[in-house]
């Protein structure tokens, strides 16, 4: 683990990533602080992860305008309004579906709210990550979404999909396929896919590989 970890912290920071390791997610907010200013507007996608890391707590402990999309009582109109308010955030949070040992991020989404503030907008994207989403390549990153992350996911959101009835991707056994191909559901959640290679803007992107298993 400690060398696929030190191979891939090298790989991503020369695609001009910022890279990062911790030991376990009690070192994580921590190591966030260090990368925030106070009066930082900041907010976060749907992730597991942010979660499990004390993300949200953080970001809402008044030292920071924190744009919450999960606040108790907005209507859709206002989780719409913080989503385009994201773009000029100063920081956005996520996890990644997968990262290769070569240094690229793979992220699938369906609002494609996430892929969007990673590709474009926040000044910082800082995305926390287990060692469990480290992959040999992008064709391992393809099918970890495929067999893990889409099916787990959609079982989590209770999306009406194949995915999360067979607990694969309807596409899982077509290894040349990048995408979910034949799946027709209305609540899919695998629309837009991602892959951020080196990077034109250097450090914008700040990685955070975790010592142990995290998210989906």
């Amino acid at each position: 683990m400690t060398e696929t970890i030190r191979k891939t912290m090298d790989a991503l920071r020369k695609n001009n990533m910022q890279a990062y390791f911790v030991q376990t997610k009690e070192d994580v907010v921590p190591l966030v602080r260090t990368l925030l200013s106070k009066g930082d507007t900041v907010t976060h996608g749907g992730s597991v992860t942010l979660g499990e890391c004390g993300i949200p707590a953080l970001l809402s402990n008044g030292d920071y305008h924190y744009l919450d999309r999960n606040a108790e009582g907005l209507t859709r109109e206002q989780i719409l309004d913080i989503y385009q308010k994201t773009f000029s955030a100063d920081v956005f949070f996520t996890s990644a579906n997968a990262i290769t040992e070569n240094g690229l991020l793979y992220n699938v989404d369906g609002n494609s709210n996430r892929t969007a503030a990673i590709l474009y907008g926040p000044k910082s994207v800082i995305i926390i990550a287990g060692y469990n989403k480290i992959v040999p390549d992008i064709h391992a990153a393809v099918n970890r979404l495929k067999t893990i992350a889409a099916p787990l996911n959609t079982q989590r959101l209770r999306c009406k999909t194949p995915c999360a009835h067979t607990g694969k991707c309807i596409a899982a056994d077509k290894p040349d396929s990048l995408l979910a191909d034949g799946c027709q559901s209305p609540e899919r959640i695998c629309c837009n896919y991602v892959v951020s290679a080196q990077q034109r803007h250097k450090d914008r992107i700040k990685v955070i590989l975790v010592g142990e298993t995290l998210g989906y």
